[in-house]
């Protein structure tokens, strides 16, 4: 009778925990089974334990499953503790905490991913106009982005390439056609900046600013009409050039606790009259085309010390447009950025007036600067930045690849050594990710999603991926990728590395303070409402709580049994969404959001309050939800592109690196875990055979690499979007050696196994006669190994500079700042 009572309880259990009941439901069908056990147990011999036990589980589930008698034993006690735990939160985190939806990462938080529904999402596409359009002017201005003139003799994107900018509305691509913009999508948006970014940093962030949060962006979502009327028109034309001025000279990633910027409400007489408006006064830094812009955003802290707009003297931080030709502002000076020379600078004003119709959004927005900016950011920094950064993957995939092909060291091509294998598997593996992240998340953008975790995890690894790759090809080219000059296609991507890591929001604020902080509160299927109702000072706020917190307590006895038992069935008790070779990568995705639900929210219980200050923990948890969720867009990408075979061995790298990286952040939770002697056997609960996922193996890394060492369609897909140069370039000539290396191979074996001796640079002629003549190869033939032979000299080239050339350079800049 004992074994059918058990078998009740734990088939109640797993209904539970694989959501085919709710917990009340569950708690009342124990509560029957345990008063049917206890009238029946006299007819059966019962030990004296079971019964003691009985009776003390019994009492327990009747106090669950009673709702007031719940309340009164538990919840209404537990209220004031709640209370008490909670984060102070400021209004300006709070705004923050608000920003955006939550999309995906809500069914990572869950345990439980509707992988069917993630799979129906539209796969990424372009529309007819988009695409013209990058493959028309995007392309022809990266044809006349001459890198190293831009960086080196110009130090300043020139007039010539604004012009085309203007010309081709390249600034007004969010904004819509009835305003003159282009209307494009997150999509298009995105592939425009990365397609720029592959050839020409500079020329990329001075279209890609206009179009991310800015004047422009912040006018289409809380502009007045007659604001929008004005100014999208000019910004769409290029006739206004705009800039946004956040970060004051004191502040770095606090940027709104440290903003020293003011505007006083006042009067003031304009043409005659008596004019209610702003007295502004900052000063600021790191402002992307400030130097150059006609128009200004300002953030800013707005005072009403009179109460010229009511009581309160505190209206918090505001956005306004500021005309650069207004009377004390001052613009023009530059900041140089490592690695780039695009227009940034500082500005300052001193006591500049502006009439109240300048906020943006007029009046009413007046205190509501920070949650506009916030609510902008949860989209935008899903765009711009991971753009970027997946450009410089693609150009480590393309050009590192290339490059060790064509490079040879002890007669063979340096691609063929496993030193040089594993640099490249790293660099085709994270790119195939980085851009799987990428277009699942602007596809989310574009359906009206605006994820505001999701996009912290996009800019932060993106950019982190980027500098990985980028480091990479760095090893691989060696001195070619040291030696600075036009023949250098590696150094300014290398050296601009650290601006994309520090702006919107430093990379390491981001994941230890942000990816996870927000994430937990914001996508957690109960940890909001819970708070929520713990500060909501009605009388019903004790109900809310109660029905959240014994929500909360289901949701965690659910992802332990699931987390218990995908462990011991090593991830075979779930269902894929699919078959084929990556359903076993679905199921160990599931496994491991179960087993992440549950550690989080037993540090979360643990620590209440005081997780905010436990950064460390902060960020092994977000290193995992990262993976959770590259890990999720890699495996969309291979079935919304058809599961191509050939892209196996890019699959398999991704997800075997996500899959180990999620286990070790969670084994640095457990070891770490603020309560002594809890870790070690939560561990043993979710990795009940030790430690399941092992980095990728040195097979498929070997696969990875020979997809970027040859031409193939795997390859193309890899790099798609970027600039081909078709040039006598740097990258152009890169391109060349490659194809002719490729085909001449053949040719160079038959030389080589007939002959017995290998084509180099220095005996390539005589040994391609001597091949012809034999009857080795044809002369056809022989003028590819030529051609083969020439291309790779050129390429191995690195750039050489008299004395004056470099120190003359060096002079005219001590004579101008000595001027």
């Amino acid at each position: 009778m004992e074994t059918l009572y058990f078998f009740i309880l734990v088939l109640t259990v797993l209904m539970l925990a694989y959501k085919r009941v709710p917990l009340i439901w569950a708690m009342a069908i124990m509560v029957v089974a345990t008063v049917v056990w206890t009238e029946l147990r006299h007819l059966f011999y019962v030990p004296s334990w079971f019964r003691f036990g009985n009776g003390i589980v019994a009492l327990i589930l009747v106090g669950f499953s009673i709702t007031p008698l719940r309340r009164l034993l538990i919840s209404d006690r537990l209220y004031g503790v709640f209370q008490k735990a909670l984060p102070r939160v400021s209004k300006t985190e709070q705004e923050a905490l608000d920003a955006g939806t939550v999309w995906w990462d809500a069914d990572l938080f869950s345990g439980r991913p509707r992988w069917k529904e993630l799979l129906k999402m539209p796969a990424p596409s372009l529309t007819a106009k988009e695409q013209e359009f990058i493959n028309g002017p995007i392309e022809e201005l990266c044809r006349r982005a001459n890198d190293w003139e831009i960086t080196e003799k110009h130090r300043r994107l020139p007039d010539e390439l604004w012009d085309f900018i203007r010309e081709h509305r390249m600034f007004g691509m969010i904004i819509p056609e009835e305003y003159g913009g282009l209307g494009f999508s997150a999509q298009a948006n995105s592939a425009a900046v990365m397609k720029l970014a592959s050839r020409n940093l500079t020329a990329a962030i001075t279209v890609m600013v206009p179009n991310s949060l800015g004047p422009g962006e912040l006018l289409l979502h809380y502009g007045t009409q007659e604001q929008k009327d004005y100014y999208l028109p000019r910004l769409a034309s290029g006739e206004e050039v705009p800039c946004f001025a956040l970060t004051s000279t004191t502040a770095g990633s606090d940027a709104a606790g440290s903003m020293i910027d003011s505007g006083v409400v006042c009067r003031q007489k304009v043409d005659g009259k008596q004019v209610l408006g702003l007295r502004l006064n900052w000063s600021k830094r790191y402002i992307t085309l400030a130097p150059v812009a006609t128009l200004l955003g300002l953030a800013f802290k707005a005072r009403d010390p009179d109460g010229l707009l009511g009581d309160t003297v505190e209206l918090g931080i505001t956005c306004a447009l500021v005309p650069t030709d207004t009377p004390g502002v001052n613009i023009g000076k530059r900041h140089l950025p490592t690695g780039a020379v695009f227009m940034n600078g500082p500005t300052q004003g001193k006591d500049v007036f502006i009439p109240l119709d300048r906020v943006i959004g007029g009046k009413k927005r007046i205190g509501q600067g920070w949650r506009m900016l916030m609510q902008s950011l949860a989209a935008g920094r899903a765009i711009s930045l991971p753009a970027t950064g997946t450009a410089g993957g693609k150009m480590a995939a393309l050009m590192s690849g290339a490059y060790a092909r064509v490079r040879k060291q002890f007669d063979l091509p340096i691609g063929f050594f496993e030193g040089i294998q594993e640099p490249l598997a790293r660099i085709g593996g994270r790119t195939y990710r980085m851009d799987a992240a990428r277009e699942m998340t602007l596809v989310a953008l574009d359906a009206g999603e605006r994820p505001g975790v999701l996009s912290a995890i996009l800019k932060y690894q993106l950019t982190e991926g980027n500098r990985h790759c980028i480091n990479d090809a760095m090893d691989i080219h060696g001195g070619k990728g040291v030696i600075t000059g036009p023949n250098n296609y590696l150094a300014r991507g290398y050296q601009a590395l650290p601006i994309a890591i520090t702006v919107e929001g430093a990379n390491i604020l981001t994941r230890s303070l942000i990816i996870f902080g927000q994430g937990a509160i914001r996508a957690h299927p109960w940890l909001l409402k819970e708070m929520a109702a713990a500060r909501d000072p009605r009388p019903g706020a004790r109900k809310a709580f109660d029905k959240a917190l014994f929500g909360h307590v289901g949701y965690m006895i659910s992802n332990l049994v699931r987390a218990l038992m995908l462990g011991l069935s090593r991830g075979r008790a779930t269902r894929p969404p699919v078959k084929g070779p990556s359903a076993h990568y679905f199921r160990q995705m599931t496994r491991m959001t179960a087993a992440f639900c549950f550690v989080s929210d037993l540090v979360l219980v643990s620590l209440g309050g005081g997780f905010k200050f436990r950064e460390m923990l902060s960020g092994r948890l977000a290193d995992a939800l990262i993976h959770l969720y590259l890990g999720s867009a890699a495996l969309k990408r291979f079935e919304d592109q058809g599961r191509p075979e050939e892209d196996l061995p890019l699959l398999t790298w991704a997800m075997d690196d996500s899959l180990h990286t999620i286990q070790e952040s969670l084994k640095g939770v457990l070891q770490n875990f603020p309560i002594p002697g809890v870790g070690r056997p939560v561990k043993w609960l979710i990795f009940p055979y030790g430690s399941p996922y092992r980095p990728p193996s040195d097979d498929t890394c070997k696969d990875v690499a020979q997809i970027l060492l040859t031409e193939n369609d795997a390859r193309d897909r890899l790099v798609d979007g970027v600039y081909i140069s078709d040039q006598e370039d740097a990258s152009g000539q890169v391109h060349t050696a490659f194809h002719l290396v490729l085909t001449a191979s053949q040719a160079e074996s038959a030389v080589r196994n007939a002959l017995k001796q290998s084509v180099t640079w220095e005996n390539h002629r005589e040994l391609v006669q001597k091949a012809v003549e034999s009857g080795v190869i044809t002369e056809e033939q022989a003028t590819t190994v030529r051609l083969a032979q020439e291309a790779a000299r050129a390429v191995i080239e690195v750039d050489a500079f008299s004395q004056a050339e470099i120190e003359g350079a060096s002079k005219a800049g001590a004579d101008s700042e000595a001027a």
